[in-house]
């Protein structure tokens, strides 16, 4: 008999791709969710693009009568539920802790009386703080935060003792945490809880770091969400996104049909039991770059990104994923090129309607002094 398998939070964006996933290769899936009014509206009913033979059950991972309901019949377990959003993490720090971490406990506890063969949970490229670098002579070296003073004169880049900028190199699984943001530190929390208890418990447990997710069903409404669907809520409303910085920093953006599978064959693989991997294209890009392709695929060339010249605190210079370990034992290979899952996007959106609350989220972290 197939297996049945849980997604917790897996009515959300990165979720659902996985349910799709997974019952397409034989699996049946149940979905805990809480249906977030920020994430599916003040509706809050089953969103339609959930695969018809997923089991949705309405209820919250911090509510352990929820879980055990959940959990009945279950084999395998993916821990995807979470509040996310760097700048918002900086304010709704109780909110934060209490769904990811607490959330997190909760379920662990859960599990310990009412084991399952393997857990996979979702962590985030955020835990790096700033990624990987060179310096001027070569050396590898971890980017270290930037202070306020040097960002207020808008010297955005990392740099050396000689005054020379860091160049950035793509970031391995063994790099030092640095947490900058509230939301990075849950993260970091939700990982290494699941890897420890599940040790503890001989549950095998496998933590995937996700690098920016992009495809169909993001959240277009959510001003906290990955940064393309954020670009494409304000194109759809014909208003120009809005760039820190100078545009320059560097990210690694995945198809979301990438990150479903590489979560499938981290289920699927014995060797990745008790292991950390990146999730990423292992390609960098900078954000103004993505912002003016964003623009060609839906025909608003027309609407030119603004630089804002700010610094959002929690933010990070440049980071983009080593994916060589997840190669390796995963045999996890991305296959959708950044323009190829770009074109399938813009195709999504036609007919979309995005209602922009960007400008809002703005100026609540301006208000909050979360932005420089």
């Amino acid at each position: 008999m197939s297996k049945q398998v849980l997604i917790t939070g897996g009515a959300g964006f990165i979720g659902s791709h996985l349910a799709n996933e997974l019952i397409n290769n034989g699996y049946r899936v149940k979905i805990l969710d809480n249906l977030l009014e920020q994430v599916h509206g003040k509706d809050a009913v089953r969103p339609d693009y959930l695969h018809p033979e997923a089991e949705l059950i309405r209820g919250d991972v911090r509510t352990r009568k929820d879980l055990i309901s959940a959990l009945e019949g279950v084999q395998q377990v993916y821990h995807f539920a979470a509040r996310v959003g760097v700048g918002q993490s900086m304010y709704e720090i109780r909110e934060y802790t209490d769904v990811n971490n607490m959330g997190t406990a909760t379920l662990l506890e859960v599990l310990i009386e009412n084991p399952v063969e393997k857990l996979v949970v979702a962590s985030s490229m955020s835990i790096y703080g700033e990624g990987m670098y060179v310096d001027s002579s070569g050396k590898r070296t971890e980017g270290s935060s930037r202070g306020k003073e040097q960002l207020k004169e808008g010297k955005w880049e990392l740099y050396d003792e000689q005054g020379e900028a860091l160049k950035p190199v793509a970031t391995p699984e063994s790099k030092n945490p640095t947490l900058a943001s509230v939301y990075a530190l849950s993260k970091y929390d939700q990982e290494r809880l699941c890897l420890m208890v599940g040790s503890a418990y001989n549950i095998p447990t496998v933590a995937l770091r996700f690098f920016n997710a992009y495809g169909p069903h993001q959240a277009l409404s959510n001003p906290y969400t990955g940064v393309l669907a954020i670009f494409a809520s304000r194109f759809l409303n014909n208003k120009s996104p809005l760039i820190f910085e100078d545009g320059q920093q560097q990210r690694d953006f995945i198809s979301v049909y990438d990150i479903a599978r590489a979560c499938r064959l981290a289920m699927e693989t014995p060797e990745a039991d008790g292991e950390v991997f990146n999730v990423g294209s292992g390609q960098s890009y900078t954000i103004q770059e993505v912002a003016e392709k964003m623009a060609k695929v839906m025909n608003k060339q027309d609407i030119k990104p603004e630089i804002t010249g700010k610094y959002r605190v929690g933010d990070i210079r440049h980071c983009y994923a080593d994916i060589s370990k997840a190669k390796r034992i995963l045999g996890f290979e991305p296959s959708y090129t950044l323009e190829q899952g770009m074109e399938e996007l813009a195709e999504w959106l036609k007919g979309q309607i995005a209602v922009d609350k960007v400008a809002d989220a703005k100026q609540e972290l301006e208000a909050r002094g979360l932005t420089v």
